[in-house]
């Protein structure tokens, strides 16, 4: 690659992806910097439990595992790695890689990136009357984690200072891969457009073969399965970008996989904000250049805000989840009244005891379409049970898992199948999401004896008022002059949904610009509202993305709480967009698809 040039890959889009992703890259990729996405909103909380038990611990023992027989390579090829890998101890991932290094006989420069760490301001967060960002629930009164959102700049302050690997507790996803451009371009805090462009470049891999076919909506077009490449960016110095693979892997790079990818789990595409700068995706254009080459421009910047924004847990009770399966015939229904029973008899005992009942409770036939509540279709004659339950008692958990196999015994026939013996009864984790100001962020480098000067944070208020309105086309007057016919979604669309805490989002791309009316006409707020009345109970709101003729979705209370505080099958809104698919668009009698 020239200097005016950067290859970046991503080898890691959650903690517990492949171990081959990043032997791939660094020997069949012709990278220049490898980067790892370790961390989701609620993992922090597992790694203040390991930290609580061994302080040198509390950050991902896999990266260090990932990347000791792999150093050799990288020194050699001079591969620059960014990972968030630290959790909540990015010192002891610094110490535990130099360690590394020198078992393997390698010299290279590590550095961690500090300051994420809010837990020594809770009582002032308290105190300030600190609420959650979405809900305006009050502050938490125990807390297990909180962490800040840190962006690029000082990972690219260690990168300028010589650092072969950086490592970072909480930061944003797309920092990882905003950083080595600061660095590698010298842009500054003003080069707004290029920082939108190398945040969406980031975005885009972060979630490793989810751009690359992965998830994709016509997932039968997609070849290689057993051998997906992972994503490349190919950065400028203007901003411009390509995403790209390994060549010779599995996988499919066009503009409808990565643009799946860049509706996933973002809200309002006119203000993504991220730590460094408040990024507008709707003018983006995505264009094949070659086999597996997208071509990516068009994302636009404001200045970054002055607040930033923290992920807090808490413990709030415990749940469990019982999953089995029911056979023969009318299987939904006994399924379904097998669940009612179960919790009917636990509230009984409960009652007999002066427990409370349920903080919630989930019953889910699955296979016989539960999750798509009145759109259901399928009459099963074999479904898995799965009843999710929570509650304040670790007691009352407990005997609701010893009774679980019972009804086997006393209620439908042909219950088999016990999936994991009795189920597990595990501490619920809930996510608070809040703003601290920046200016109380302490930001520092941990280079070991080198001293190396963390960059200020800096930003202004964002005044929503102030996005400019965007729009889109509805079908013209005589559309329909000729008649009209109803055809699914997925005929005129792909989809991608994902999750933000109890919230989901569902992007939608049109297949051909001339469907995005109909689409638009059809697929509305209240639409969208309707389709899944069984399961979001807060507000659903539309954006418009006319670059990418794409509309996004979000969708308030849509998860049971989300993550691992909810009970529902599909916590984290992952199958939402296949469900919207099935929705119906009349469309003209001659339009051809």
């Amino acid at each position: 690659m020239s200097k005016d040039t950067l290859r970046i890959g991503c080898a890691s889009g959650f903690w517990g992806d492949t171990e081959f992703a990043a032997a791939q890259l660094v020997e069949r990729g012709d990278i220049d910097v490898l980067v790892f996405d370790y961390l989701a909103e609620i993992t922090m909380s597992l790694l203040i439990r390991a930290k609580a038990k061994d302080p040198t611990q509390g950050y991902a023992p896999d990266f260090v595992a990932t990347m000791k027989p792999l150093m050799k390579q990288i020194k050699a090829r001079g591969i620059q790695v960014i990972a968030n890998a630290g959790g909540v101890n990015p010192s002891a991932c610094r110490d535990a890689l130099v360690a590394a290094a020198q078992a393997e006989g390698v010299e290279l420069k590590i550095a961690a990136v500090l300051g994420d760490d809010l837990m020594p301001q809770l009582e002032a967060m308290r105190a300030a009357g600190t609420a959650e960002m979405f809900s305006g629930a009050a502050f938490p009164a125990k807390v297990m984690s909180a962490n800040a959102y840190l962006g690029a700049f000082p990972i690219a302050a260690a990168l300028a200072a010589g650092a072969d690997i950086v490592v970072t507790g909480r930061c944003v996803d797309s920092a990882v891969t905003l950083a080595p451009l600061v660095a590698r371009f010298n842009w500054k805090a003003d080069d707004l457009d290029k920082l939108a462009q190398g945040s969406l470049a980031g975005h885009l891999i972060e979630c490793g073969t989810q751009a690359t076919g992965g998830n994709y909506t016509d997932w039968a077009s997609v070849p290689g399965w057993d051998d997906m490449g992972f994503p490349i960016a190919e950065c400028r110095a203007d901003g411009s970008f390509v995403v790209t693979k390994p060549a010779g892997t599995g996988g499919l790079v066009c503009p409808s996989t990565v643009g799946e990818q860049m509706l996933y789990e973002i809200g309002d595409p006119r203000a993504y904000i991220l730590p460094d700068v408040v990024c507008d995706f709707t003018a983006v254009t995505l264009t094949q250049v070659g086999p597996d080459r997208v071509e990516v421009k068009g994302a636009r910047g404001r200045p970054p805000t002055d607040q930033a924004k923290a992920s807090l847990t808490y413990a709030d009770g415990f749940r469990a989840m019982s999953l089995f399966m029911i056979g023969g015939i009318d299987a939904g229904a006994k399924a379904r009244r097998t669940g009612a029973a179960m919790l009917a008899r636990m509230r009984r005992h409960y009652a007999a005891r002066g427990w409370p009942d349920f903080t919630e409770a989930s019953v889910e036939a699955i296979g016989a379409e539960d999750t798509y509540g009145a759109h259901a279709r399928v009459s099963a004659r074999e479904v898995m049970l799965k009843v999710g339950v929570r509650h304040p008692l670790k007691d009352a958990l407990e005997l609701f898992s010893r009774e679980v196999a019972p009804m086997a015994l006393m209620s439908a026939p042909a219950i088999t199948g016990f999936t994991g013996g009795r189920p597990k009864v595990q501490p619920v984790a809930r996510l608070f999401s809040c703003l601290v100001p920046k200016a109380h962020l302490g930001v520092s480098i941990d280079m070991g004896t080198q001293q190396v000067a963390a960059p200020q944070l800096a930003g202004k208020p964002l005044d929503p008022a102030t996005l400019p309105a965007v729009g889109g086309p509805l079908p013209a007057a005589e559309a329909f002059a000729r008649g009209a016919r109803t055809v699914p979604l997925v005929q005129l669309a792909w989809g991608r949904s994902g999750d933000k805490g109890d919230s989901a989002n569902i992007g939608i791309i049109a297949r051909r610009p001339e469907f995005l009316p109909y689409i638009r006409a059809a697929i509305t707020e209240e639409a969208v509202a309707r389709w899944f009345a069984h399961l979001v109970h807060g507000k659903v709101q539309r954006y418009d993305l006319p670059g990418t003729q794409a509309l996004n979705f979000t969708l308030q209370q849509a998860l049971g709480g989300g993550g691992i505080a909810s009970v529902r099958m599909d916590s984290q809104g992952k199958a939402f967009a296949q469900m919207l698919l099935d929705h119906p668009v009349p469309i003209p009698a001659d339009l051809a698809l």
